[in-house]
């Protein structure tokens, strides 16, 4: 639906704005990256992998000794396979670390809806061709999700196919029997009760749930208001909110809707109708990210794909105007906005236009609840060496929510856990790159999960502490000595 995109025109002037809220800040990254930005992921070692605009190139952004992504630096990773080179795609941070690609609206600024796919090997810096599920003719940007079992589901667009990846053979099986309509703009958002929630774009106010464990799609309520454009069928993501843990169901038009999970996974839940965006805003494809204080930060703009755009918080209750980055301007949509959360507790905002060089840092007023930090209850030794493996299990590892989102288009879901070691002498921090996760649910409660981790071969000696970190929140430290 976004062939269209370079045509169209706003449809509305932002005219009424709440009053700013205070304290929330835009930095621009010390070092710009040299390149057009577009879909930012969070690697399980701490980095971030930036792809490069309408490219098969990706780069990686490193925060500096004390873990600051504000003065991080920039260097290239591995291109992916030749001849692709993807512009709205789904993405995915896997289990064990590595990276999966798939699908395209755009391969090589064609529109294709190319099924094109790419697996990334974190540790060789290696890409290797993924062909398509069995008998489907195009991928597109379709929706995608790492299910709580660590496998990711794929939903072909403009389809009700579905299809899970195995990542030992790189083939596919299918899913999703019982789907209402096609996949065509879905966003989904993981649910605590390892469900998987999306709001139909054709199928007008109804939504749907998938179950991990039978995968089929079963029915999720009505969202009361509408949420998808009933032209473009462009809608908004869905954003699992920590303190209740209901989804805030952003739309492509000017509603949201707020849904209640049920107490029994076989029930539909219920909804109630959230408060427009205000200034007759919506979001017809647009970023949100979860905050570290619980708040939902929001990218917004008139009408389908109008300028200029508008952000925002949403405290569980309203809508407040924040500042937006300083290289947005008038001629920027929402669509082209893509956001990140990091574990420093702030959000990296890109900018998919294909002119603009962008990267830069929203640091929110307020801070987490200690209630959302991870718990370590099953302890590394107290004496770790550099180069080696070590297990670590205890509870809310994933965090609560699935950090940011967008929908169809991108993909950058946080819902697992890093180690971040910290020396006591010098403040020093560095991450060790977990993977092998035994859980990619969220809001686990009392579950135990468990990662491992391998310490970093450079990593200082000496007494240090030890955190896990989910979405920007931090456990208790635990004191460990690196020898």
């Amino acid at each position: 639906m976004k062939g269209l995109r370079g045509l169209v025109v706003a449809l509305a002037l932002f005219l009424v704005l709440p009053a700013v809220a205070g304290a929330q800040t835009w930095t621009q990254l010390t070092t710009q990256p040299s390149f057009l930005t577009d879909t930012a992921l969070l690697l399980t070692d701490g980095t971030v992998m930036v792809h490069q605009y309408n490219s098969g190139n990706w780069w990686r952004l490193t925060p500096d000794n004390t873990g600051s992504y504000l003065n991080g630096t920039w260097s290239a990773l591995a291109s992916m396979p030749a001849g692709y080179a993807p512009l709205y795609f789904a993405s995915a941070v896997l289990a064990d670390g590595n990276v999966l690609v798939e699908g395209g609206e755009y391969n090589n600024l064609s529109q294709d809806e190319t099924t094109k796919g790419a697996y990334y090997n974190t540790t060789t810096n290696t890409w290797t061709n993924v062909n398509p599920p069995s008998g489907w003719a195009d991928i597109g940007d379709s929706p995608g999700i790492v299910l709580v079992n660590g496998t990711f589901m794929l939903g072909r667009n403009e389809s009700t196919q579905g299809a899970l990846f195995n990542e030992t053979s790189l083939t596919w099986t299918t899913t999703g029997a019982g789907k209402a309509d096609n996949y065509s703009e879905e966003g989904w958002a993981m649910l605590p009760d390892t469900s998987v929630l999306t709001v139909d774009t054709q199928d007008l106010k109804n939504a749907e749930k998938y179950i991990t464990k039978t995968g089929k799609w079963i029915n999720a309520g009505n969202t009361i208001v509408t949420l998808p454009d009933a032209g473009s069928e462009e809608i908004g993501p869905n954003m699992l909110q920590p303190a209740s843990l209901t989804v805030l169901a952003l739309g492509g038009t000017t509603h949201t809707s707020i849904y209640t999970p049920p107490p029994v996974q076989s029930q539909p839940g219920t909804w109630t109708p959230g408060p427009d965006f205000p200034g007759g805003n919506a979001m017809a494809d647009a970023p949100a990210a979860v905050l570290v204080d619980g708040n939902v930060l929001v990218e917004t703009c008139p009408g389908v794909f109008g300028t200029p755009t508008s952000f925002f918080e949403f405290n569980g209750t309203s809508f407040t105007s924040v500042p937006k980055p300083a290289k947005v301007g008038a001629q920027n949509t929402s669509y082209e906005g893509r956001f990140l959360d990091l574990p420093s507790g702030q959000v990296l905002f890109t900018v998919a236009d294909g002119s603009t060089k962008e990267a830069a840092l929203y640091t929110p007023a307020g801070s987490a609840n200690s209630a959302w930090a991870p718990t370590i209850t099953h302890l590394p030794p107290s004496t770790i060496t550099h180069g080696m493996t070590y297990q670590i299990g205890g509870t809310q590892f994933n965090g609560l929510t699935a950090g940011a989102a967008y929908g169809d288009d991108a993909q950058m879901n946080t819902n697992y856990p890093l180690v971040r070691i910290t020396n006591t002498g010098t403040g020093h921090v560095f991450y060790a790159k977990t993977h092998n996760h035994t859980f990619m649910g969220v809001a686990s409660g009392t579950r135990q999960v468990g990662t491992k981790f391998d310490v970093p071969a450079g990593i200082e000696l000496g007494a240090s502490t030890l955190e896990v970190v989910a979405n920007g929140i931090a456990s208790a430290p635990i004191n460990v000595t690196v020898n």
